[in-house]
């Protein structure tokens, strides 16, 4: 297990045990949208932003490799597919493994899990095949895990996280679960760190730093935020006050006085 815990201190700051992450995964789910279509730009923002970890799909990961100036990034590989095309874009399938991104150089993977749809079992059942593959190869696992029922139920969310752990994640992503009380309550019932998701790009960037800061005071070891980052008019900066918050490097006040310069150049 010493490799996986080599490759989690790359991933979690050692010094704040936190973590900013910007998943780019997005493109086979939904095309080249905006933030998106010309990533190696993108990614160099992110980076110069300072995010501990981004997840790509093997491609783009692959493509990293022939630009310098992206080696010092982290990078978390996604497994998980499927696409907005497709009648279940719900269900998804494995279309990359540990060992491949062993050989791409990735810190990390990434499984998609959603619960309540008909596929759920398959889902779980290469979970579990990744968590062991995990293990052989000393890798980090990230689960990305949803539920389509009750959704933003505090104790579905709770049953979601416990999946993830059960089934072996080191790092569980899941959605906020709307205030500090219930992020506490969640906490209480996991023993793994828990980065809250950023959801659908959102018209108050604000309101998102909110979210993060109760999430963060309530126990949560950052954050996984892509489009409200990625989609943003200056991606580096905004992960720069996205990190600065997660890592406590300044408080919310200063973030929002911070974003607020930052949105009235853009205004």
């Amino acid at each position: 297990m010493y490799g996986k815990s080599l490759r989690l201190s790359r991933i979690m700051n050692i010094d704040s045990g936190r973590t900013c992450i910007v998943p780019m995964d997005h493109g086979v789910t939904l095309g080249p949208i905006d933030g998106i279509g010309h990533y190696i730009d993108t990614i160099t923002q992110i980076i110069n932003g300072g995010a501990d970890a981004i997840v790509l799909h093997k491609g783009l990961l692959k493509s990293v490799a022939s630009h310098p100036e992206l080696s010092k990034g982290r990078y978390i590989m996604h497994l998980s597919a499927s696409t907005s095309l497709s009648n279940d874009s719900t269900h998804k399938i494995l279309a990359g493994s540990v060992e491949e991104a062993v050989k791409l150089g990735a810190d990390g993977v990434s499984v998609h899990v959603n619960l309540g749809v008909w596929s759920e079992t398959e889902m779980m059942r290469d979970l579990g095949v990744v968590s062991k593959e995990c293990m052989e190869w000393g890798m980090p696992l990230l689960v990305m895990i949803y539920a389509h029922k009750n959704a933003e139920d505090i104790s579905t969310l709770m049953h979601c996280a416990r999946v993830a752990e059960e089934l072996g994640a080191d790092i569980v992503k899941i959605a906020y679960p709307g205030s500090f009380e219930n992020m506490e309550k969640l906490m209480r019932g996991i023993g793994i760190p828990v980065v809250i998701a950023g959801g659908a790009k959102t018209e108050s960037t604000e309101k998102l730093l909110y979210a993060v800061n109760d999430a963060l005071n309530a126990g949560a070891s950052g954050v996984a935020i892509g489009r409200n980052v990625f989609q943003h008019k200056n991606p580096a900066l905004i992960t720069d006050i996205i990190r600065k918050l997660v890592h406590r490097k300044i408080k919310l006040e200063q973030c929002l006085s911070l974003l607020r310069e930052l949105e009235g150049a853009y205004a």
